[in-house]
């Protein structure tokens, strides 16, 4: 097999007045054979001869040979220079006629034209040789120094949490802890280090999810139970997303996790459905470390009428949006909308469950294939009715005006915000072509909650609501909004221990917005 990014010894299999063309061996069919440019062909070759060569791809994109030596093969690290800044990202130096692409997406900081800078190379989605700067899971965890030695480091990341990453002898992990780094680092700055513990054989060792990994034991009784329900399955579409799920389960492997969600996303036929895996990271400060979940679910085919009638005027939604054009998408895909009854709760959904999902999370799978969005009416109907009698709004609400407003409207206009909050909010815009996905970092989740917030909140109070039957009448978004500006001020704080951060990323949204409206109107400082 031809490999991309590779060096590898091929055979000469045919020559041409303009190269050689080689494979794996003579026979090689013409769709796996690749060209050696006529230039770097070795005086006194022929047919049969083995040669060495690094496969890349030419400007057409095609698979092309080269005898030069690249700087760096796939999975290798290494400092290149930066020879042009464009709008798609910077062109890297590596050796060969055609320079290597740093995408925007995968720089951890913006380089400029002459500077270093230490990068990976991988094969991109659309099988591309690229360059990136978030190099942590290609250096290698296998050093020859020992405690004491001196070393020189070169930074690539810096974290406030863990601290500065930074590549001894730009191949070799390290880390010099946030408790012990004093004074101001920069990416790509090497430092004159001194090793202070090597881990016990040199190497350290990730801890994967997975059946005989971490948590190996819950996993095997998922798998199990998973097994039994492939039996049951509704449809062959169903059982091919459950099958799936328990191979992400036995190997850990990211990736099958990704064609997962990708089946599972497609599979809507099904009235029974799930969310399974380790899925959100709203408990995780930093938004890093997902949680298990679980729910099993049926769908309520009267009122996903109301769910289906949003999802099919999703565009003009999108259309209709107050924001940028260069944000907006020109066609919105797949959006997937139902109100459903959740049957089981287990895992980081129990005993405090969303009212709403849209998933999957990764932003490539939701552009190219779609998500599902739905609401959990069973969930919000039972928050209401707890709701009710406990002397909240007595106490607490303005007015009998108000108080009447929230008991004739609150129910439907609660509901219909976490419709357009998870059926078109998360579903809405798109990020600029040069814009990293995580660039928010520990700030993505609550700013991408307020984000689908924001959209619902303002299209609760549209016309073009009261036009589709979705209210009943032009007042009834105010019963939303006053239970909003309530709830992000005062009724979640309930859930937090005296003296404790809001750390979850829901909560942190709806105090974000609360807070900023009432900043806005002088009522807070």
């Amino acid at each position: 097999m031809i490999e991309l990014g590779k060096k590898q010894k091929l055979l000469v299999v045919k020559t041409v007045d303009f190269g050689i063309y080689l494979g794996e061996d003579r026979n090689a069919p013409q769709n796996e054979r690749v060209l050696l440019p006529s230039k770097q062909v070795p005086e006194g070759t022929k047919a049969g001869d083995e040669i060495e060569v690094f496969i890349y791809k030419d400007s057409q994109d095609r698979l092309i040979a080269t005898t030069r030596e690249p700087m760096l093969q796939v999975g290798q690290t290494a400092v290149l220079k930066v020879k042009q800044v464009t709008r798609i990202g910077a062109f890297l130096d590596w050796g060969l006629e055609k320079d290597l692409l740093l995408p925007y997406h995968e720089q951890t900081n913006r380089v400029r034209e002459g500077e270093e800078c230490l990068v990976a190379l991988y094969v991109d989605k659309s099988s591309r040789l690229c360059a990136t700067m978030k190099v942590y899971h290609y250096l290698s965890t296998r050093t020859p120094y020992v405690t004491g030695d001196s070393v020189k480091g070169r930074v690539y990341e810096i974290s406030d949490r863990f601290g500065v990453f930074v590549a001894v002898d730009d191949k070799y992990s390290a880390l010099i802890p946030a408790r012990e780094a004093s004074g101001k680092y920069r990416p790509g700055e090497v430092l004159d280090l001194r090793v202070s513990e090597v881990k016990e054989d040199g190497k350290i060792q990730e801890k994967v999810w997975k059946v005989g990994g971490l948590y190996g034991q819950a996993l095997e009784k998922i798998v199990y139970w998973l097994k039994k329900a492939e039996g049951v399955a509704e449809t062959p579409e169903q059982k091919a997303v459950i099958a799936k799920l328990m191979d992400f389960y036995e190997t850990g492997d990211l990736k099958t996790f990704d064609e997962y969600a990708i089946l599972w996303v497609k599979d809507l036929n099904s009235r029974i459905d799930f969310v399974n895996g380790f899925t959100e990271s709203y408990g995780d400060p930093l938004g890093m470390k997902a949680s298990w979940e679980s729910l099993v679910n049926f769908k309520d085919l009267e009122a996903t009428q109301r769910t289906e009638l949003i999802s099919g005027n999703a565009q003009w939604f999108e259309d209709h949006s107050p924001v940028d054009g260069q944000f907006k998408k020109e066609k919105v895909k797949g959006v997937s909308a139902k109100v459903i009854t959740a049957a089981i709760l287990a895992g980081d959904l129990y005993p405090a469950t969303a009212i709403g999902i849209n998933l999957p999370n990764a932003n490539w799978i939701r552009s190219h294939h779609g998500s599902k969005s739905v609401t959990i009416e069973n969930i919000t109907e039972a928050y209401d009715k707890a709701s009710q009698g406990n002397g909240f709004n007595e106490e607490f609400v303005w007015s009998e005006k108000e108080r009447e407003g929230l008991k004739k409207y609150g129910f439907i206009t609660d509901n219909l915000h976490t419709d357009l909050h998870e059926c078109l909010g998360h579903g809405s815009g798109k990020l600029l072509p040069d814009t990293d996905p995580d660039a928010l970092k520990a700030y993505s989740s609550t700013l991408e909650e307020a984000r689908a917030d924001l959209f619902g909140l303002y299209y609760l109070g549209d016309a073009k609501l009261v036009e589709l039957g979705l209210v009943p009448d032009a007042e009834a978004y105010k019963a939303e909004y006053y239970k909003y500006i309530m709830n992000g001020l005062m009724t979640q704080l309930v859930r937090i221990e005296q003296g404790k951060n809001v750390e979850e990323a829901h909560m942190r949204n709806r105090q974000l917005i609360a807070k900023w409206y009432m900043k806005k109107k002088g009522l807070i400082t």
